[in-house]
């Protein structure tokens, strides 16, 4: 690039920069105050709170990068217009057209680096705060045992009863199971609970008691007098966790023939393609002149912004219903947005003015 390309990649770098930080700010101080409720509310564990708020991160760059990059350059190539640098540029032949080799460039570069984030970081992120919050709610459940009490630590099939709890130490226990129709009901003197670091699976180890096992209504009961047994904790599949579609890996989605998964995968490819399309519309959209200032066409530009984001919501919608096949997909609102932006940067530049004057006129 020549000293005027590095001059508008350097502007432009310069106000994305600005207006990322920001959105990030904003979306992030209210990401830190609801994370750091659930740690208070004891519904997500107080040392898990800087890695939620960092795969929190991870995920709002991938969302804020495209409106960054698009008010960035807007905001850029305005305040060239209102201090004059853009009428000095076209006077020395730059129009808005050339203006595209620095701005691509900085396209592109994000665009690399989103399709990362996209494809790789933010479902990989997805994924791991769903394991935390997941963990976090089963470890809540299983904390819920109260002296006195009779609780449920799995979805009900289990009733647990000890005189004292202290810790993870049970003294007094009454605990009965039920699989089918067969119940178990232990009395033992002392208990522990032991959680699975790995898996999270939770079990309980009782010493000096005794085991009735039988079916309710029949006469044949098997009672066994133990020093220690461990009873595992048995979870209802609708207590595992369910892997969310924006949380499965990139290869499982191209691979899945689900219409969800394949509304999924466009969905991510979209976030990079969608920079290239932005900065295109952003360049003639930043024409104003001196009086107008540098904010004259924010609004319209959020306006348009919106426009486009809710044209790709509804083409994932379509794709997820099967009304639009894959080949169409999200990209027909790509072409439009593109081909709106190169009209609108024809029309800035003069081409079309040039174009009908050297049209060929018919006597």
């Amino acid at each position: 690039m020549n000293l005027i390309g590095r001059y508008i990649f350097r502007e432009a770098f310069g106000s994305w920069l600005v207006v990322m930080v920001v959105l990030f700010l904003i979306f992030m101080t209210n990401q830190l105050a609801e994370i750091l409720g659930d740690a208070a509310g004891n519904r997500l564990p107080r040392e898990a709170v800087l890695a939620i708020f960092g795969l929190t991160a991870l995920r709002y760059l991938t969302l804020l990068t495209p409106i960054a990059l698009f008010l960035g350059i807007t905001l850029a190539l305005a305040r060239l217009n209102r201090d004059g640098e853009m009428a000095a540029l076209s006077a020395c032949g730059i129009s808005a057209g050339r203006m595209l080799v620095p701005l691509g460039v900085f396209t592109l570069l994000l665009a690399l680096g989103l399709t990362w984030l996209a494809l790789e970081a933010r479902p990989g992120a997805s994924r791991r705060i769903e394991e935390i919050r997941f963990s976090a709610k089963q470890n809540t459940e299983l904390t819920a045992i109260e002296p006195g009490k009779f609780t449920t630590p799995d979805s009900g099939d289990t009733v647990l009863y000890a005189r004292e709890v202290e810790g993870d130490e049970l003294r007094d226990v009454f605990m009965q199971t039920q699989r089918d129709e067969r119940v178990s009901v232990v009395l033992a003197e002392r208990g522990r609970r032991i959680v699975d670091p790995s898996t999270g699976a939770l079990s309980f180890a009782l010493s000096n008691g005794r085991l009735y096992r039988g079916v309710p209504g029949e006469g044949k009961f098997l009672v066994v007098e133990f020093d220690e047994q461990f009873v595992p904790i048995r979870l209802h599949p609708e207590d595992e966790l369910v892997e969310a579609v924006a949380a499965k890996p990139t290869s499982d989605l191209l691979s899945s023939p689900a219409l969800a998964d394949r509304a999924e995968l466009q969905w991510r490819m979209s976030w990079p393609v969608s920079l290239f399309v932005l900065a295109l519309v952003a360049v003639p959209l930043s024409r104003t002149s001196p009086r107008e200032g540098r904010y004259a066409r924010l609004g319209i530009a959020l306006f348009v912004y919106l426009i486009y984001s809710g044209l790709l919501s509804l083409g994932r919608f379509w794709i997820e219903r099967g009304v639009m096949t894959d080949a169409v997909g999200m990209w027909w609102v790509h072409a439009v947005g593109a081909l709106l932006g190169l009209l609108l940067l024809a029309r800035e530049s003069g081409w079309l003015v040039r174009a009908r004057i050297l049209e060929p006129k018919v006597a």
